[in-house]
């Protein structure tokens, strides 16, 4: 092997043919490399030399009414459970009385399917209004008074948050009712404390638990709640939240 190797490099370079008749010959098959066309390469380069820059797209800003479907009306639709007939009748003009003076919409209460309808029409001008309005519809039916859910209309960053007691802890029996107890506190003490604290608004509708405020204050209520629910005395709860609260504030 090693005198067979010796003769072909005193031998020199071999033509192309013959290397791959040799490779042939052992047993092996030679693979030729394709040579790219002069005409591709000048296509992905651009045909300067550099690279190829693609065009971003433009589009042109769409209109309102493009955006609104076209001038198609759109519908929500809000079921009113048992409970809240009555005060939504006795607020009807509170409700009807921004969603169609101030969002420029159209609102009714269906009689056979126990709905609230809002609909968009010609003199909607804002896409948000649908939403704002179907929210601050909703967080009347969870049990918020109207002026407190008419901030959903005014103010862009307030968000609803519902969760159960038993979401939190398995709770069943006496133990639940102590727990929404604990939330309560005697009166009503405990909720009002940490609604003026967190700057929030609570709704305790039996075992769940609504909030109404920013991201951040939600944030703070809520560890407030799970905390009662979880068995630590109010006293505790107050003072970590009062301590959240104001490191929330000195840092804004």
């Amino acid at each position: 092997m090693e005198g067979s190797a010796a003769e072909e490099r005193l031998a020199g370079p071999q033509p192309p043919g013959a290397m791959e008749e040799a490779s042939q010959a052992e047993g092996f098959t030679s693979v030729r490399r394709r040579k790219r066309r002069a005409g591709e390469a000048a296509m992905e380069t651009g045909g300067g030399g550099g690279p190829l820059l693609r065009k971003r797209p433009d589009f042109p800003p769409l209109t309102g009414e493009a955006l609104g479907g076209g001038g198609k009306a759109e519908m929500r639709k809000i079921p009113v459970p048992a409970n809240r007939y009555t005060p939504l009748k006795e607020n009807w003009m509170k409700i009807y009385t921004p969603i169609v003076e101030h969002l420029q919409l159209q609102i009714r209460f269906n009689l056979k399917t126990r709905n609230v309808e809002i609909k968009t029409c010609q003199e909607t001008k804002d896409i948000s209004a649908l939403t704002k309005a179907s929210d601050f519809v909703k967080a009347f039916m969870l049990g918020f008074q109207v002026e407190d859910a008419l901030a959903l209309v005014r103010l862009d960053d307030l968000f609803l948050e519902s969760f159960e007691v038993t979401d939190v802890k398995p709770l069943k029996g006496d133990h639940l009712s102590r727990a929404i107890g604990r939330i309560a506190g005697k009166g009503g003490k405990t909720k009002f404390t940490i609604e003026n604290v967190t700057r929030t608004r609570i709704v305790l509708a039996d075992s769940k638990v609504h909030i109404l405020g920013s991201f951040q204050n939600i944030k703070m209520a809520r560890t407030a709640i799970c905390n009662l629910i979880l068995g630590s005395p109010p006293s505790k709860v107050y003072g970590s939240v009062r301590a959240v609260a104001s490191r929330a504030a000195e840092r804004f």
